[in-house]
């Protein structure tokens, strides 16, 4: 069993910078998947990044592409998400998730996920 707590959320104006984490215990974090999710208010949850177990490979969503990064550090089981220029748009409950998808892109593939951590861009 994977627990996942993110942490680094907050408020932030526009063309701002935050970075999130999201630690995990309790299981093979180094040999999983990870993903960064968010959910807008009144929106369905949406894919924003991946990155191999390695982190020879990171993907992400073209709305994010360029300001976001993904890194990870596997001796602290620990992964991170930068968020640069951020706009209001990128307000959300961002969270991550842990697995071995076969399409990181897609939220059912993923087995564990943390409970979530607010960020709001203020015009």
């Amino acid at each position: 069993q994977v627990q996942l707590v993110e942490s680094g959320g907050g408020l932030v104006q526009a063309g701002g910078s935050l970075r999130l984490s999201c630690a995990a215990s309790g299981g093979a974090f180094s040999s999983r998947a990870m993903g960064w999710f968010r959910q807008a208010p009144g929106k369905e949850r949406e894919f924003v990044g991946d990155i191999y177990w390695s982190g020879a490979l990171t993907r992400y969503a073209n709305s994010v592409k360029g300001r976001f990064t993904i890194s990870r550090d596997n001796a602290k089981n620990t992964v991170y998400l930068q968020m640069n220029s951020l706009k209001p748009e990128d307000t959300a409950v961002y969270y991550c998730a842990a697995g071995r998808p076969a399409r990181p892109w897609t939220q059912d593939e993923y087995s564990y996920w943390g409970q979530g951590t607010q960020v709001t861009v203020s015009s």
